[in-house]
């Protein structure tokens, strides 16, 4: 071969490592990483993002953690609580919640500082109050579900309702008793709240009422997601994962590809979907929940809340975890 030959091969093959360089480089990108960001020991409950800069971790021990550069930086923020804080939720860019075990904190300064506005006592209720959820559909009107407790036993479902922008909270009775856990609207008029025992509510009418629908599974439910008002994924204990395409009148079980507990599920459109859960486990489906594979996550602590916008997603979990993964 001659010495031109040799190069032209040579400068093709040099090409061809860099290509596969880039391609190994782009391809470790767009999978999970992070590590640490919390405090150690303290797990992180709930993620939340209002643009790809600005968002907000939280968890045990009233830890909070805010971003300002998506994620490159986290700075703790000063939260008057030791409660573990279970969700955090913005309605606007102003205007956010935090919960606590038995207590809400506010901002009206876009996450800059936190203030309490509610506390719940058990002598309102008769029980212990446990928060867990909490969303708005308009300025004034928003829910939060959670269970209420006398020692270690669930002794009654619990839904709060606000119709003045959380100034104030009354309690809302549902056909049930169990610890409810997660809920999610589309639009101001539908509504679903899951929880223990495989437990579906229902709202047609802005929340005024809430119905039982049938989920077919007595597994705890821990996260429910809808995309448009018809298309809506559950995920639970045992890698329960609940599918319905009419709006919750039915519910069918996906065949899991893990036994692992599912805690969060979140679709960034009617095709992709990602849900986590215990030990590390991150499931991905590009076919609208119809099977789900399971992804590289590289760790083994526990991932208890997700979030995704069009182009990065969120799961927090265990010891302060914070993972971040780029499309």
């Amino acid at each position: 071969m001659s010495l031109k030959s040799l190069s032209r091969w040579a400068a093709l093959a040099s090409c061809a490592a860099v290509l596969l360089a880039a391609g190994a480089a782009r391809a470790q990108e767009q999978g999970w990483r992070g590590g640490r960001q919390g405090v150690a020991g303290k797990d992180l409950n709930a993620v939340y993002f209002l643009d790809s800069k600005r968002g907000w971790v939280a968890g045990d021990g009233g830890v909070v953690l805010r971003t300002r550069d998506g994620g490159r930086a986290w700075t703790r923020q000063t939260v008057e609580t030791k409660e573990s804080i279970n969700d955090v939720y913005f309605r606007n860019e102003e205007d956010g919640y935090l919960l606590a075990a038995t207590e809400i904190f506010t901002t009206e300064d876009g996450g800059e500082t936190w203030q309490s506005s509610t506390r719940f006592h058990a002598q309102t209720f008769g029980a212990e109050p446990e928060l867990y959820s909490v969303r708005f559909t308009s300025k004034k009107r928003g829910w939060i579900v959670g269970s209420l407790s006398k020692g270690d036993n669930v002794t009654d479902s619990l839904v709060l309702a606000t119709t003045d922008g959380g100034v104030s909270w009354q309690r809302q009775r549902v056909p049930v008793r169990d610890e409810l856990i997660h809920l999610d609207f589309d639009g101001d008029r539908r509504g679903w709240i899951v929880g223990s025992g495989g437990r579906v509510l229902h709202t047609r009418d802005g929340g005024d009422s809430w119905e039982v629908q049938d989920s077919g599974t007595t597994a705890a439910l821990y996260h429910v997601d809808f995309e448009g008002d018809e298309h809506g994924w559950a995920v639970g204990a045992r890698g329960t994962v609940l599918r319905t395409d009419d709006g919750g009148r039915t519910w069918r079980t996906v065949p899991p590809r893990v036994t692992t507990t599912l805690l969060s599920v979140k679709f960034v459109n009617k095709e992709e979907g990602w849900a986590v859960g215990r030990g590390g486990v991150i499931l991905r489906t590009e076919d609208g929940g119809a099977s789900w594979v399971q992804q590289e996550s590289r760790t083994r602590q526990n991932l208890y809340a997700l979030f995704f916008d069009k182009k990065v997603g969120w799961a927090v979990g265990g010891d302060g975890l914070v993972l971040r993964y780029e499309r």
